[in-house]
């Protein structure tokens, strides 16, 4: 099996003729419906999906085989996944893959190697880099040309402008100890 791609996940339930919720990955949501059949995480079950609806930005499908609601519930956490090559061409220069920027060493401006892209995230206001520091910790640095002015994939690096923090207050009455 070649590279797979997660391009949805099953949040939750919709009515009771086992109907799913899925958060999805693709530039327009319902466009998720393009890539089935998908499958799990695994490979080893294969889902036929029908887009009926959107709604508060998520996706109502249903699934070929699921017609109950205690069925659709089965599924909740369940991630969508599509070999690579069923994903469009060529991205634009500044379009970037999750699953391409996941491992990639995190480099700061001058060089110096921080660690690793572990994930990346959207929590609403736009796409956030999780890096694991080496030796130990954790650094989220917003996915902007600001913060990370530079992206090689072809290389396995990235450059980010790591955020400054304020100090903590209890750092500071304790002398910064």
């Amino acid at each position: 099996m070649g590279p797979r791609v997660r391009v949805g996940v099953i949040v939750g339930v919709h009515g009771v003729r086992g109907a799913v919720r899925i958060k999805s990955f693709t530039e327009e949501p319902a466009d998720i419906g393009y890539y089935s059949p998908m499958e799990d995480e695994a490979g080893g079950t294969k889902f036929r999906l029908k887009v009926t609806g959107e709604v508060k930005g998520l996706v109502i499908a249903t699934l070929e085989g699921i017609a109950d609601r205690n069925a659709a519930e089965a599924l909740k956490g369940t991630g969508l996944w599509v070999p690579r090559e069923r994903l469009p061409g060529r991205l634009a220069e500044d379009e970037f893959l999750y699953s391409d920027l996941i491992g990639l060493v995190v480099e700061a401006v001058d060089g110096k190697r921080l660690g690793t892209v572990k994930a990346v995230a959207d929590y609403g206001a736009g796409d956030v880099l999780d890096i694991k520091l080496e030796p130990k910790g954790d650094m989220m640095v917003p996915f902007t040309k600001d913060s990370v002015p530079e992206v090689d994939i072809a290389g396995g690096r990235l450059v980010v402008v790591p955020p400054v923090y304020a100090p903590d207050e209890n750092e500071e009455r304790n002398g910064g100890a």
